[in-house]
C-alpha cells in the first residue's frame, strides 16, 4: 500500500528562497496522474488502483524474453532510451531489445558470460554502442563492454557473436563503478575514487586503454587560483565519484563527485576537459538553507549539516542533480532529498539554479546510497526517485505546471525495483514481480502548443474516434481523421491509445496500396500543420473554413505562429517515429516528380524556417516585403479579408513561401528602373533582396543539414527516387530560375554602375547565392549516385551541372573577382575555371597547389589536357620536377610529344625508343620519317648506353 505523505519533523517541506547564488521554487499542489504502458494495457495486480491515490501501474512493452524471466533472482537491470535493456545476474549478462508494441515481433535477446569477480556485478558496469544509432542498429553492429569491479574487462565486438570477445585488465586504482559508451565506438570506465579511463578497440580488435585527459588545453600548467576563474579546478585526491552522464547530442561527458561537477567535450579519438565546477562550495549552503532555513537555530544547525550527491540526469530544463542532506543531531536522523537544476552555459555553470526540496525522506544510511533518479528528458519537470522498495514521483521545481508527489510501493512479497531508465520518453522500472512498468501523467499537458488540441478535437468527428475492426473498410477521409486522433493521443502522452489506433489502421501485414495511402495521409496532415489557419487569432475568426483541418495556434504574432507550427511539426515527426510509421513511409509525387515522403516532411520544416527568416526581414523592410507579398497574393487570386493584413494571409500558407522570391525580383527591377542610377537608394534594393533570398535559403539548408538524421532512411530501406529539393526547383518562379535571373541583374544591370565598395558587397552576396544554387545540384547528384539504375540520368545531370557552373562563374572571372571565383571553383571542383584563373594571373604556384590538393581527382591530367587543347605545349612540357611522373604517365597517350619530355628530363634512352617507334609508324611523309630517325639516332648517342648496346642501336637506325 502507498505510504501517506507526512511532513518531515524538522524542516518545512517544499522550497524556499536560497542565498543569492540560487533560485528555489514554490510548493507544488497535487493533481491526478496515471501509469500507462506502451503496449496493450495489463494491470499489475500488486499495484491496483485502490492502493494508490494518483497512480496506476501497468506493464510496458511486450512479454519479457524467456531468458530474462529465468534470470530474475537478485538481478540488476538498466533500461536505455534507445529501447535496449540489459540485466546482470551473477556472472551472466542478458541484453534484449524492448518491443514497444502489443503484438511483439521476435525480440532480440542475447546472453553473455561475464568475467569472474569477487564482487557483485551491477548494470552500471556494462555499456553498449553501435556505429549506427542504437534505436535502428542491427544486432551484428552492436558492441558490448563489461567490466568487473576489480578491473577485468571483456569486450564483444558484435552482439550477434556471443563467443567472440577479447579481454584485458585495467588498473583504476580502486573499484570500477561506471562504464558508459561515448563517441567513436569507445567507452569511458570510472572508479569510485574518480579515476577515468577511455577504452576502444584498435583495428585488430584488441582493447586499448588510456587515462582520460584532464584539465588540458590552454589552461594546463597554470595555478589553481588562476584556473578557477575559467572553471577548471584541481580534483581532490579523496573525491568519490557519484554519477557519470553521457550526452550524445552535444558529445559531452559529465562526472559528479561529492565535491565537484566536471565536463569534457569528446570527439572520436580525443577529449578536452572544459569544466570542473566546485559544487560543494556553491550548492551545499543553498541546499541546507532550503531545508532548515526556517529553523530558529539555523545558523548553528547549518554547521553540522551534511550533503551528499547521489545521481545526475539531463532534462530540457538543465542538468538535474539528486542530493540528500541530513543532520546528525536530528532524532530520528532523516535524509531529505533535493533536486538541484543547473544551467550549463558551455564552459561555465550559471549562478542561477533551482533547489527543490522533495517530500521524500528516509532514515539516514538506510537507503541513502541506493536512491537513484529517473528523469524523462521532455518536459523534464517530473522526476522519479527510486529505491528497491519505492518509486517517488515529484517535481523538479522548473515548471509552472503543478506535478503531484506520491510514493508507489514495490514491497509486496518477492517484489522490488531491480533497475530503471527512460524509454519512449517514459520512466520505466523493472519490477521483480511484474517486469517492465511505466509511469506517466494521466492529465499531463499536451506537448502541442497551447489550445491546439481543443480545435483539433473539434475537427474530429466523434464517429471517427471509434477505431474500426480490421474487417470494416474505412474511407481515406476517416482514416486521416483517425490518424490525427492518434497523433492527438500521442501528444497527450496516451502512447498506448495512439499505438492501438495505428496497429488497427495500418497493420504490419498490410498490402502495398495501404502503404501509398499512408504516405498521402501523413503528408496531408503535416501540410495541414504548416498551412494551418490560426483560428485562435480573433482576426481570423471569419476567415477560417467551416471544415478546417483543425490545428489552430494561439499567438497573435505571425512569428510566434510560425514557431508554434515548427513545434507541432517536431511533435508529428516524433509521433511517426514512436508508433513505427516513419520507416514505413515510401514516396509521393511532388512538382510532377517522385520524392521520398520523409524528405517532403523535411521540406515543410525547411519552408517554416525560411518563413521565419522572411518575417524577420518583413519587420526591417516592411515596404519592400509588403509589396512583394501583395504581388504574390494577386498572382494566386487570393483575397485579403478586411480584418487581416496581406502578411497575415501570406504567412499562413507556409508551403507557398517560395512565391515571394520571384515577386521580390519584380519589385527590385521596378525600383531599379524608377530610381536614378546616381541616387543612394538605387542599389540598396538589390542588396536587401539579396540578403532576404540568401538568408531564407541558407536557413532552409542549415535545417536540412542539422536535422538530416531525423529524416534519413533506415539502413534496410529500398532505393529512393532522385531528390530534387525545393531550393533546386526550375521553371517559372522556381528557386533556380530566380537565382539565375538575379545573377544576371547583379552583373549586367548593377555591377557596371557600382563603385568598388558596392561591387565587393554585391560579389559577396552573389557568391553566397551561387553557393546555394550549386549546392542544390550536388544534393541531386548525390541522391542519384546511390542508384545504379540511374547512370544515364546521372550523366545527363552532371553535364548540365558542369555547364551551368561554368556559365555562372565565368562572368565573375572576366570581371577579375578572383577571390570569389576561387572560393566557389575550389568548393565545387570547377577545374576549368581554376586553370583559367591561374593562367590569367600567371600564378604557377597556385596551380601546383591545386595539383596537390586535387591529386585524387586527377587535376594534373585535366591541366595537361587543357594545355593540349589550347596549344600551350611549351607550358605542358615545362612542368616542375614534382609533376614529371604524372606528366610522363599522361604523355604515354601522346607519344608525338612524350619524346620532348624525355629529353627535358634527360631520359635519352626513352626519347630514343619513342622516336624510333614514331618513325617506324610514319608511312605517309618520307621527310618526317627521316627526321624522326635522325632524332632517334641523336638521342641514342646522347644516352649513357654501354658502347656495345649503343652500336647496336645506331646500326638499327637506317636513315
Amino acid at each position: 500500500a502507498c505510504l501517506a505523505l507526512e511532513p518531515p519533523r524538522a524542516p518545512a517541506v517544499g522550497s524556499r528562497p536560497g542565498p543569492p547564488g540560487g533560485r528555489v521554487s514554490p510548493v507544488r499542489s497535487l493533481a491526478s496522474f496515471c501509469v500507462i504502458p506502451r503496449s496493450t494495457p495489463t494491470r499489475v495486480q500488486s499495484h491496483a488502483g485502490a492502493e494508490t491515490v494518483n497512480y496506476d501501474v501497468q506493464t510496458f512493452g511486450s512479454s519479457l524474453p524467456v531468458k530474462v524471466m529465468e534470470a530474475l533472482t537478485m538481478a540488476d537491470v538498466k533500461v536505455c532510451e534507445s529501447g535496449w535493456a540489459w540485466m546482470v545476474c551473477g556472472e551472466s549478462l542478458i541484453i534484449w531489445k524492448i518491443c514497444q508494441t502489443a503484438v511483439a515481433k521476435v525480440s532480440v535477446c542475447k546472453e553473455l558470460q561475464l568475467p569472474s569477480s569477487e564482487y557483485n556485478y551491477t548494470a552500471d558496469l556494462v555499456a553498449v554502442t553501435s556505429t549506427a544509432p542504437l534505436e535502428m542498429a542491427a544486432v551484428q553492429s552492436i558492441s558490448v563492454l563489461a567490466v568487473a569491479a576489480e578491473g577485468a574487462v571483456r569486450y564483444w565486438p558484435s552482439l550477434s557473436q556471443e563467443g567472440n570477445y577479447t579481454e584485458t585488465d585495467v588498473d583504476l586504482g580502486d573499484l570500477c563503478n561506471f562504464v558508459v559508451a561515448v563517441r567513436g565506438g569507445s567507452f569511458v570506465l570510472s572508479s569510485v575514487k574518480n579515476q577515468l579511463l577511455r577504452a576502444s578497440a584498435d583495428s585488430s580488435g584488441k582493447l586499448q586503454c588510456r587515462a582520460l585527459q584532464q584539465g588540458q588545453g590552454m589552461l594546463s600548467g597554470i595555478g589553481r587560483r588562476v584556473s578557477s576563474l575559467f572553471g577548471i579546478l584541481s580534483t581532490p585526491a579523496n573525491d568519490t565519484l557519484c554519477s557519470v552522464l553521457w550526452v550524445g547530442e552535444s558529445s559531452s561527458l559529465y562526472t559528479l563527485t561529492d565535491s565537484s561537477l566536471s565536463k569534457w567535450e569528446v570527439d572520436d579519438s580525443s577529449e578536452h576537459q572544459i569544466l570542473n565546477w566546485d559544487a560543494r562550495r556553491v550548492l551545499n549552503e543553498s541546499i541546507t538553507d532550503a531545508i532548515w532555513g526556517s529553523e530558529s537555530n539555523y545558523e548553528e544547525m547549518k554547521e553540522g549539516a551534511n550533503v551528499a550527491y547521489l545521481d545526475m540526469k539531463l532534462s530540457q530544463a538543465g542538468l538535474v542533480v539528486l542530493a540528500a542532506a541530513w543532520h546528525p543531531s536530528d532524532t530520528p536522523c532523516l535524509a531529505y532529498f533535493c533536486l538541484v537544476t543547473l544551467q550549463d552555459n558551455g564552459a561555465t555553470i550559471s549562478d542561477q539554479f533551482t533547489v527543490e526540496v522533495t517530500k521524500y525522506s528516509s532514515p539516514f544510511q538506510e537507503t541513502l546510497q541506493a536512491t537513484r533518479l529517473v528523469l524523462p528528458r521532455s518536459p523534464g519537470s517530473t522526476a522519479f526517485l527510486y529505491t528497491e522498495d519505492v518509486v517517488f514521483a515529484c517535481s523538479t521545481g522548473t515548471n509552472r505546471v503543478a506535478v503531484p508527489d506520491e510514493k508507489i510501493s514495490f514491497n509486496s512479497p518477492g517484489d522490488g525495483v531491480r533497475g530503471a531508465g527512460c524509454c519512449a520518453n517514459l520512466p520505466v522500472f523493472f519490477s521483480q514481480n511484474s517486469g517492465l512498468v511505466a509511469v506517466v501523467a494521466r492529465e499531463s499537458a499536451s506537448i502541442l502548443p497551447e489550445t491546439m488540441e481543443d480545435s483539433l478535437c473539434s475537427s474530429l468527428a466523434v464517429s471517427a474516434m471509434e477505431t474500426p475492426t480490421r474487417a470494416e473498410p474505412v474511407a481515406q477521409e476517416d482514416k486521416t481523421k483517425l490518424l490525427k486522433a492518434a497523433f492527438l493521443q500521442f501528444c497527450r502522452n496516451d502512447l498506448v491509445g495512439a499505438q492501438t489506433v495505428i496497429d488497427e489502421l495500418f497493420p504490419a501485414d498490410g498490402d502495398g496500396e495501404e502503404g501509398a495511402e499512408l504516405d498521402t495521409m501523413v503528408t496531408q496532415i503535416n501540410l495541414d500543420l504548416v498551412d494551418d489557419y490560426p483560428a485562435s487569432d480573433p482576426r481570423w475568426a471569419e476567415s477560417v473554413p467551416d471544415e478546417s483541418a483543425g490545428f489552430p495556434l494561439t499567438s497573435l504574432i505571425i512569428l510566434h505562429q510560425l514557431e508554434d507550427k515548427m513545434k507541432a511539426h517536431g511533435c508529428f515527426m516524433e509521433f511517426l517515429l514512436q508508433v513505427g510509421l516513419l520507416d514505413r513511409l515510401t514516396q509521393v509525387t511532388v512538382r510532377s516528380s517522385p520524392m521520398a515522403t520523409r524528405l517532403l516532411l523535411c521540406e515543410h520544416a525547411e519552408k517554416l524556417q525560411a518563413a521565419m527568416v522572411l518575417k524577420n526581414h518583413h519587420t526591417k523592410h516592411s515596404e519592400l516585403v509588403n509589396r512583394a507579398i501583395s504581388t504574390a497574393l494577386q498572382r494566386n487570386n487570393t483575397a485579403v479579408p478586411q480584418s487581416l493584413t496581406a502578411a497575415d494571409v501570406f504567412f499562413r500558407e507556409v508551403s507557398q513561401i517560395s512565391l515571394v522570391f520571384d515577386c521580390l525580383l519584380e519589385e527590385e527591377e521596378r525600383s531599379l528602373k524608377e530610381s536614378p542610377v546616381d541616387s543612394v537608394q538605387w542599389a540598396e534594393v538589390v542588396l536587401t533582396v539579396n540578403n532576404i533570398i540568401k538568408d531564407m535559403l541558407q536557413a532552409a539548408g542549415q535545417y536540412r543539414d542539422m536535422k538530416a538524421s531525423m529524416y534519413r532512411a533506415s539502413e534496410n530501406a529500398a532505393a529512393e527516387p532522385e531528390y530534387i529539393p525545393w531550393t533546386a526547383s526550375g521553371g517559372v518562379g522556381g528557386v533556380r530560375t530566380v537565382l539565375s535571373r538575379q545573377h544576371e541583374i547583379i552583373l549586367r544591370t548593377v555591377y557596371p554602375h557600382a563603385d568598388s565598395e558596392l561591387r565587393n558587397a554585391l560579389c559577396e552576396q552573389l557568391v553566397a547565392l551561387l553557393d546555394i544554387y550549386l549546392g542544390s545540384f550536388v544534393a541531386q547528384l548525390n541522391s542519384l549516385q546511390q542508384q545504379r539504375t540511374q547512370q544515364e540520368r546521372y550523366n545527363s545531370l552532371e553535364m548540365e551541372y558542369s555547364q551551368r557552373r561554368s556559365e555562372l562563374l565565368a562572368p565573375l572571372l572576366e570581371l577579375g573577382q578572383y577571390q570569389w571565383v576561387a572560393a566557389l571553383a575550389e568548393k565545387y571542383c570547377d577545374f576549368d575555371i581554376l586553370v583559367q584563373m591561374c593562367e590569367q594571373t600567371d600564378n604557377q604556384s597556385r596551380l601546383q597547389h591545386y595539383m596537390a590538393k586535387f591529386a585524387d581527382q586527377n587535376f594534373s591530367d585535366f591541366l595537361f589536357r587543357w594545355y593540349m587543347e589550347k596549344g600551350k605545349r611549351g607550358k605542358l612540357l615545362s612542368q616542375p620536377a614534382a609533376q614529371h611522373q604524372q606528366l610522363a604517365s599522361f604523355l604515354q597517350a601522346h607519344q608525338h610529344l612524350s619524346w620532348l619530355h624525355h629529353i627535358h628530363i634527360h631520359d635519352y634512352q626513352s626519347a630514343h625508343r619513342t622516336l624510333y617507334s614514331q618513325a617506324n609508324m610514319e608511312t605517309r611523309y618520307f621527310v618526317k620519317k627521316k627526321t624522326l630517325l635522325a632524332l632517334s639516332k641523336l638521342t641514342a648517342l646522347a644516352s649513357d648506353l654501354p658502347e656495345d648496346q649503343l652500336s647496336k642501336q645506331i646500326d638499327a637506325v637506317h636513315l
